[in-house]
């Protein structure tokens, strides 16, 4: 592999590193509420080392390897060693940048972007510092742990450069055996028994049982008891408990520990049916818990906790686990309660009409959080929760927008953009995002009807409904057992982005909307070419992100934005120009130009129509139709290669994270621990959020599942 490929997978030693700062939340926050929160976060970090076992074979046991090595000896004495076995500076600097950057992504794969990072330092002086350390003499173990990865932690043979089916990328979602159409098999078996697999994932045995293959769904719980198993047609299916055990069981303690400072029944109904889940695994309990936590309407802590977001497994159809802990900025969310009041006339204007919506719209609360705590393999700016079909249909849910994530922006040169554009872009970017983050949650994600068969035969929808792309009638829809993510499968993330983003585009072109946020007369016309600009370049700037040897596109954001990005270009009369010209070094540069004149003429109009054949394809179910169309759009051509080519040789590092702890101090009193804004700072944090116990749990997870990769472990 060429140096400049390499330089792919390595974090600069540039990297930015921005405060998550919640210091001012947290101190608005009454004892009782700290104690909450407290529990709440150390729930989520305990559970989210389950990410680092969900990434890949080797993330979980680094994990045991680097919190050792920083929790043993400080970065002073650890880098006086790695100078003394021939480290550069700039190697240190290097290896403390990997660390952090594999702390922040929950694993060694990019959680915004899904390709592998290695370290900017060899192997072998990795080695010779791990070896070096004092902590291999604390940790007997260590050696043979660190040895079980040591030559998986800067290969990047082809199949390692990205997450995927193991034929073609690294998943832990499935062990190595497992092809997609051994996934399509299970989703078969999962949808004739009604079968959800959020927080499961899917081993093959190596033997066959009586001629049959023997397939095990495995759900997290921290109970082990219990299973079941058929034959289902050529193969045997076993449905088990007891993924991450120890890890859901810490888990579950703190949530019950929580129960004693929430602030009202409704909390403690809505963690108990948590815990309940976390024990069992009982995806049931999890939708029942999110039923009660819709109903808490403005606590002063929120918080969400589970297997969530499906981007990542190759098949769309099983989660990560992640969980958030945040303080209500009340300035903020007085904007979002105005949005929400006005929602169901904000929606009329959606170019699908009222058949296509929602027969009743649920108000949620929307509120703007700052980030207390946010355990994961990345922090976005905005969710829309839960992703349960049926409750978000008939029941409700929640947006929330993470103020303190928005602002904490790095002061980094803006690529493509002219000077006027460049200033605009750093004065109004978190205006804008916060108008896009909005309209993206509530009016994007909360929007729009799924046509379904009831299980009496019934439908949810007048049979007589005019299909809107041809006039002609409905003819495909939701069957029972059928999902959004089951129909569209790995597809289903980023088509719903690119839903919800082409809502944004659409909707701050109303000047009410934009008065919504403050955000009048010419002011509010720069906020919203602002928001085109910086959303049609992220287009653009995702090409990075595309596999180009495998033509595969990885992170669902980066999917959805290039393929808006496409169907702006395709509007034409000059209203997005893409140039390509000569830097002032001398280099291939893009010039990137968007007609602030033509957003409303041009991009609008053609954004609308966009929109409405999507949200057609998700309502009635065609997941033939829907992956045609965004596939089209997606599609990378030589034009594109090109862009790509100079998109990563002028790439800009994306900021990493450091995150305050909570921490006890007495039995009544939770305070608020915060790091500098360094590698290091980063490194300090993780060391200290997790005591050696938690370590441990985490070794003995990742020694037992090491089984289901053999070649992973073996082939070095």
């Amino acid at each position: 592999m060429s140096a400049e490929l390499r330089s792919l997978h390595v974090l600069p030693n540039e990297t930015p590193v921005c405060s998550l700062d919640c210091k001012t939340a947290f101190e608005t926050l009454t004892e009782k509420e700290r104690l909450y929160a407290h529990h709440l976060s150390k729930a989520s970090y305990d559970g989210s080392l389950a990410v680092f076992l969900q990434v890949s074979p080797e993330a979980a046991g680094l994990f045991v390897v680097f919190h050792r090595l920083f929790a043993t000896e400080s970065v002073e004495s650890l880098k006086k060693k790695a100078l003394g076995n021939g480290w550069t500076e700039e190697e240190f600097a290097a290896f403390l940048v990997y660390v952090a950057g594999f702390y922040n992504n929950s694993g060694n794969y990019k959680g915004f972007g899904d390709s592998k990072i290695v370290p900017g330092v060899s192997t072998e002086k990795i080695t010779s510092l791990v070896t070096a350390s004092d902590a291999v003499s604390k940790y007997p173990e260590l050696l043979s742990t660190y040895h079980a990865i040591e030559q998986l932690i800067c290969s990047l043979q082809q199949r390692e450069l990205q997450l995927g089916f193991c034929q073609s990328g690294i998943t832990t979602y499935h062990c190595e055996s497992v092809t997609k159409e051994d996934a399509q098999f299970i989703d078969r078996f999962c949808k004739e028994h009604n079968i959800e697999t959020w927080n499961t994932r899917l081993f093959k045995d190596t033997e066959k049982r009586n001629g049959k293959t023997v397939f095990r769904i495995v759900n997290a719980s921290s109970i082990t008891e219990g299973w079941r198993e058929e034959e289902f047609e050529e193969a045997i299916v076993v449905v088990e408990r007891g993924d991450y055990s120890p890890l859901m069981a810490r888990a579950a303690e703190s949530l019950r520990k929580a129960k004693d400072f929430a602030a009202n029944d409704n909390q403690v109904q809505m963690l108990d049916k948590y815990v309940n889940h976390f024990t069992t695994g009982d995806l049931n309990d999890h939708k029942d818990g999110s039923r009660f936590w819709i109903k808490d309407q403005n606590p002063a802590v929120e918080s969400y906790i589970g297997f969530i977001e499906n981007y990542r497994d190759p098949a769309g159809t099983r989660s990560e686990f992640e969980g958030f802990v945040a303080a209500v900025n009340k300035e903020t969310s007085k904007k979002f309660k105005v949005l929400v009041d006005r929602a169901e006339e904000l929606l009329e204007r959606m170019p699908w009409g009222k058949a296509y919506e929602k027969d009743r719209f649920l108000k949620p609360d929307f509120t703007a959080l700052d980030v207390i705590s946010f355990a994961g393999s990345g922090i976005p700016a905005g969710i829309n929760i839960p992703n349960y079909d049926e409750i978000r249909q008939n029941e409700g849910f929640k947006n929330v927008s993470l103020s303190n994530v928005i602002s904490a922006t790095p002061k980094q040169k803006m690529n493509f953009l002219d000077e006027r554009d460049e200033d605009l872009m750093f004065k109004y970017h978190k205006d804008s995002f916060e108008v896009q983050v909005g309209l993206h949650e509530l009016l994007g994600h909360g929007s729009g009807k799924l046509f379904q068969r009831n299980a009496d035969g019934t439908f949810n929808f007048d049979q007589d409904t005019t299909n809107i792309l041809d006039g002609g009638k409905i003819t495909t829809w939701y069957e029972q057992g059928e999902t959004w993510g089951s129909k569209f499968g790995a597809l289903s993330g980023p088509y719903e982005e690119c839903r919800a983003e082409a809502v944004g585009y659409v909707l701050c072109c109303d000047e009410d909307i934009l008065k919504i946020f403050g955000y009048e007369g010419e002011l509010g016309q720069t906020v919203k070419y602002v928001n085109w600009l910086s959303e049609i370049r992220a287009g653009l700037m995702a090409l990075e992100f595309y596999n180009a040897d495998l033509q595969k596109w990885g992170q669902a954001h980066c999917y959805a934005r290039y393929v808006l990005t496409q169907v702006c270009l395709e509007a034409g009369q000059e209203f997005v120009t893409i140039e390509e010209v000569t830097g002032e070094d001398g280099k291939p540069d893009l010039k990137f130009k968007l007609d602030q004149n033509k957003i409303d003429s041009v991009g609008k109009p053609a954004v609308r129509e966009f929109l409405k054949k999507l949200q057609h394809y998700k309502t009635t179910g065609d997941a033939a139709g829907g992956t045609a169309l965004f596939e089209g759009y997606g599609k990378v051509t030589e034009k594109e290669l090109v862009w790509r080519n100079i998109c990563i040789t002028r790439r800009k590092p994306r900021r990493l994270f450091v995150q305050a702890n909570t921490r006890l101090n007495g039995e009544k009193n939770a305070e608020l621990v915060t790091y500098p804004e360094t590698f290091e700072g980063i490194i300090a944090s993780f060391v200290e959020r997790y005591d050696s116990a938690a370590i441990d749990d985490l070794e003995l997870c990742w020694k037992e599942q090491k089984k289901w990769w053999p070649t992973a472990f073996g082939k070095h």
